[in-house]
C-alpha cells in the first residue's frame, strides 16, 4: 500500500504522515510564458536531489510570477519536490533569491527540522514508498494525496537535531563542491568563448596589443587577421568545418542487464542540466538492450528533448541509452574543443529547431553534425586543450569526492532512520569518512 513503512522503528519513534510535519503546495497546471530575465521557475528539471540551483533556470516577468506565488511564495527552508517524469527528487532551498514552482511539482514547508525532512525524502525508505505510489506507464507520475501520506519516522527531536546535523555536513561539502565545480565550468566556457567564438586573441593583435593573460608562446599561434567563409569573418588559416569533424558517433549496443554488467549506468534522466560533470548516476541499473557503452573521454549529448542541455564529459567507463550520444574526439586535441562546442547554448538551440517528433522531440546525428564551426590549427587547440585540462580535471575529481560523500551519506542515512545505527557511531564515520 502507498505510504506504508516498510521498517520497524525503536522505541520513542513515531511515524507521522508527511501531510502532519509538513504543508504540501501544489503548483499551478499551466504553461506560462518565459522572460529572458525576471524571477526564477524551478521545474521539474531543476528538481535533482541536493540544493536547489536556481541560476540555471527559465525566468518569468514580473505578473506571471506573482499569479504562479499567488498561494503561497517558497523560502530558504522549504522543499520542492518532482511529480512527473523524473518524480519523487527532493531539493532544499538553501536561498533567500525569490522563486516560484513550475507545473508538476510540489513544495514541501517543513513544521519540522528542514534538513532532516530533506534527507528523509531523499532515502531509500522514502524511494521505496514513492515507487508505490506512482501511477502510470509511459509518464510515471505521483498525486499530491500520495505524496501527503508517505511515513516519516519521527525521533525524539534531540536525536533528529544530530541525525539532521550529519547529514547536512555531507550535503553541506557536496554542495561547496557543486559551487566550485559551476565557477571551474564558467572559467572553461569562458576562455573558450574568448578564443572560438569572440576570437579576442585575433582582435588584440590585429589592434597591435599584446593579447591579454596569454604567454608570448601561446600567443604566437593566433593570427593577427581575418578571412571571409561562410561563418562570416574567421580568423586567418582557420577552416570551416562541421562537429562531424570533431567526434564520431560511437553506436556499439551492448546487452547490460544487472547480472552481466556492473559498469556505471547514465540514463539520460539522470544526467544534470547545463552541468558538465556528469554528478548523477545509478550502478548496476535495470536496462533494456537500447543500450551503448562509452568510455573515459567521451562526450555524451542528450539527443532527446536537447533543450533540456543535458551534455557532459564521461570521467569513467560506463554504460548509457541510446538516447544519448555517445561521441568519440577524432584527436586527443578536438576533446576539449568539441565538449564545450556540444555543450554551448548555440549548439544546444540549433539541436532544438533541427529535432524532429512532436511529443518527444529529438535530434538526429545526421543533423547536428552538420553544424558548422571554425577549426584552429592543431597547435592552437593543443595549447587550449592543456588549460582546459587542468580545469575539468578538477571538476571530475571534486565530482568523485562528491559521489564518495554522497555514497556515504546514503549508506549512513537508512541506518539512522531507522535507528539501526547511533548517532555516535555515524558521526565517527563521518569524521573518518568510513
Amino acid at each position: 500500500m502507498a505510504g506504508e513503512r516498510t521498517q520497524s522503528l525503536p522505541v520513542r519513534w513515531r511515524t507521522r504522515r508527511l501531510d502532519e510535519v509538513a504543508t504540501i503546495i501544489d503548483s499551478l497546471h499551466t504553461t506560462p510564458t518565459y522572460s529572458e530575465t525576471g524571477a526564477a521557475m524551478v521545474r521539474v528539471t531543476d528538481v535533482q536531489g541536493g540544493f536547489l540551483d536556481i541560476s540555471k533556470t527559465l525566468r518569468v516577468a514580473e505578473d506571471i510570477f506573482q499569479e504562479f506565488t499567488r498561494r503561497y511564495t517558497p523560502k530558504r527552508g522549504d522543499i520542492v519536490f518532482s511529480r512527473v517524469g523524473s518524480y519523487g527528487n527532493a531539493s532544499y532551498a538553501n536561498t533567500d533569491t525569490p522563486f516560484c514552482l513550475g507545473q508538476n511539482t510540489a513544495l514541501i514547508s517543513p513544521r519540522i527540522n528542514g534538513r532532516f525532512l530533506h534527507l528523509f525524502l531523499q532515502s531509500a525508505e522514502a524511494r521505496s514508498q514513492i515507487e508505490q505510489a506512482v501511477v502510470g506507464s509511459t509518464q510515471k507520475t505521483i498525486s499530491l494525496k500520495s505524496i501527503s501520506v508517505l511515513q516519516v519516522p519521527v525521533p525524539p527531536e534531540k536525536e533528529l537535531l544530530a541525525i539532521a546535523h550529519i547529514g547536512g555536513t555531507l550535503d553541506d561539502k557536496i554542495e561547496l563542491n557543486r559551487r566550485m565545480n559551476g565557477t571551474l565550468e564558467a572559467m572553461a566556457r569562458a576562455l573558450f568563448q574568448s578564443w572560438f567564438v569572440d576570437f579576442d586573441p585575433v582582435r588584440a593583435k590585429r589592434e597591435g596589443h599584446q593579447p591579454a593573460s596569454l604567454d608570448a608562446e601561446t600567443a604566437a599561434l593566433f593570427p593577427a587577421a581575418f578571412q571571409d567563409s561562410p561563418l562570416g569573418p574567421i580568423p586567418k588559416g582557420w577552416r570551416v568545418g562541421t562537429l562531424g569533424d570533431l567526434v564520431h558517433l560511437r553506436t556499439d549496443r551492448v546487452d547490460a542487464t544487472p547480472a552481466k554488467d556492473s559498469r556505471r549506468y547514465i540514463a539520460l534522466e539522470d544526467m544534470p542540466s547545463k552541468s558538465i560533470d556528469l554528478s548523477n548516476f545509478q550502478l548496476g541499473s535495470a536496462v533494456n538492450s537500447s543500450i551503448t557503452s562509452f568510455l573515459k573521454g567521451d562526450v555524451l549529448f542528450g539527443s532527446m528533448r536537447p533543450y533540456f542541455h543535458k551534455i557532459g564529459l564521461a570521467f569513467f567507463d560506463g554504460i548509457t541509452r541510446t538516447t544519448t550520444f555517445v561521441l568519440r574526439p577524432s584527436k586527443d586535441c578536438f576533446r576539449h574543443f568539441a565538449l564545450l562546442h556540444f555543450f554551448s547554448d548555440d549548439v544546444v538551440a540549433f539541436s532544438t529547431t533541427a529535432s524532429v517528433g512532436t511529443t518527444i522531440p529529438y535530434v538526429k546525428w545526421d543533423s547536428l553534425k552538420s553544424y558548422q564551426i571554425a577549426i584552429p590549427s592543431d597547435q592552437l587547440l593543443a595549447a587550449f586543450e592543456k588549460m582546459a585540462n587542468s580545469l575539468v580535471q578538477l571538476i571530475g575529481a571534486q565530482g568523485d569526492e562528491s559521489r564518495t560523500l554522497a555514497t556515504l551519506r546514503n549508506t549512513l542515512m537508512p541506518k539512522l532512520l531507522s535507528g539501526e545505527l547511533s548517532v555516535a557511531a555515524a558521526a565517527k564515520r563521518v569524521e573518518t569518512g568510513a
